[in-house]
């Protein structure tokens, strides 16, 4: 792929990608080595788009963008890449295996019909894999995290789970039989990228395309937890997928969005790792082997006696009136919560861009210190008592980190106002502990 030097045309090239308005001259290569990460290119028009919403909605006095909950959304979606760090995904890495040793036809790389194929050929099976994610109780127990939200939004996209990629490299296998890897790769990514512009409430009913490709009403749909809304649009690109499956619903009433039984924490790995808590206890609590199986892999809302997918009367009530989790947080804490978001966001960019070149020990302890700071910012949101022991810790973390070189920030700029701010942390936790040492013993005298 040649890749334009005009900036104006870089900014238009990187707008079409993220409506897949691409073509396969722009996107064919011949080795999937040759790729690039269009989903890490992606990054700076997902953070534009969001702004751009942000702004429409406070134009139109509608609700926006919510801190705590906003900043959880980004934060699963860097959890959810930070395996890639250390290797490729399993998706790709099983493909290539299959097709490496047992592809039976090599379709052309350069062949248009070769791209069209697989743009079908992906999104059909990421029908499958949607669809299963939300019938099979064990991989709901991964996709869950995406509906986690209470808010429907563009950071809703990157609601995204660490987990889903364990089990969804099944249903590409098929297309490894003939279609190249650089190929598929391609389109796994462009597809990922297109579903980002649908989690809004800003763009409304778009015409016949309604017909034709998955839209933000549609999608708003497969996010409501509303009776209509349950297992309902699952395509990717294409909504002609659910027409023809008999699992499309269009839009009609209000859609209250998030789990049917909402989680209420901000705390990150709880967001992605909670219904596998759940699935253990059921499984145990559950007699009979065949039951324990049926709590696995038939749907989340199954019991004995019931039909796979449970019984839609046992759903939770929704009136309309139901408020969205959000403890109070003054805004001076929002304010420290989204400045070190934002650093980190750095620090992760910059971890992706160099990764290469970091030695795995590097990479790993960049690792530790990304999970460790979006821990912390879920506890500060959730306003969680161990947030007082949480950031002080984490901030010494960053010093020694930074000091020893093991973190790059963005610009060297913002290397000696983090240090500062994250000494005035640590100083300020030290002094509020000594006066709670002070009080105790005052108390106990």
């Amino acid at each position: 792929m040649a890749v334009p030097e005009n900036p104006s045309s870089t900014l238009f090239l990187g707008i079409r990608m993220m409506f897949y308005v691409i073509t396969p001259n722009e996107t064919s290569f011949k080795r999937e080595e040759e790729v690039p990460e269009y989903v890490q290119q992606a990054t700076p028009f997902f953070l534009g788009m969001l702004i751009i919403e942000t702004l429409v909605n406070y134009a139109k006095s509608q609700p926006g963008f919510r801190i705590n909950d906003g900043l959880t959304s980004v934060s699963a979606g860097i959890f959810s890449r930070l395996p890639m760090m250390l290797r490729r995904s399993l998706e790709v890495s099983a493909y290539i295996y299959v097709w490496n040793n047992y592809r039976i036809w090599e379709m052309p790389w350069d062949s248009p019909w070769t791209w069209w194929l697989t743009f079908l050929g992906v999104d059909f099976a990421y029908y499958w894999v949607h669809r299963f994610s939300h019938e099979v109780n064990i991989m709901w127990a991964a996709h869950q995290a995406h509906h986690s939200s209470e808010d429907y939004n563009l950071s809703t996209a990157l609601r995204q789970s660490v987990m889903n990629q364990y089990l969804s490299w099944l249903f590409y296998l098929p297309m490894a039989l003939v279609i190249p890897p650089s190929v598929f790769a391609v389109h796994t990514q462009f597809n990922l990228i297109y579903q980002f512009w649908i989690h809004t409430e800003t763009v409304g009913n778009l015409g016949p395309l309604e017909f034709v490709i998955n839209t933000p009403s549609h999608h708003r749909v497969h996010h409501g937890r509303n009776p209509y809304c349950i297992d309902k649009n699952y395509g990717g690109t294409l909504i002609i997928w659910d027409r023809i499956f008999g699992t499309f619903a269009p839009e009609s009433e209000k859609v209250v969005y998030g789990l049917t039984h909402p989680i209420d924490t901000f705390d990150p790995f709880w967001v992605q790792f909670h219904h596998y808590t759940h699935i253990w206890k059921t499984f145990w609590a559950t007699p009979g082997i065949s039951n324990k199986l049926s709590v696995i892999f038939k749907g989340p809302g199954w019991g004995p006696g019931k039909p796979r997918l449970g019984l839609p009367e046992e759903l939770p009530e929704i009136t309309g009136k139901e408020v969205p989790y959000n403890p109070a947080l003054p805004a001076s804490m929002q304010a420290y919560a989204l400045m070190h978001f934002l650093l980190i966001v750095g620090i992760y960019h910059e971890m992706f861009a160099s990764k290469a070149v970091l030695s795995e020990t590097v990479l790993v302890l960049n690792i530790i210190y990304v999970l460790l700071t979006l821990t912390a910012i879920g506890f500060i949101s959730n306003q969680k008592c161990g947030m007082t022991l949480l950031e002080p810790v984490r901030c010494i973390v960053f010093l020694v980190f930074h000091r020893l070189g093991y973190l790059k920030l963005p610009s060297p700029v913002l290397s000696l106002p983090s240090e500062v701010i994250c000494l005035l942390t640590v100083c300020y936790w030290m002094r509020n502990m000594v006066k709670k040492m002070v009080l105790g013993k005052k108390k106990h005298h």
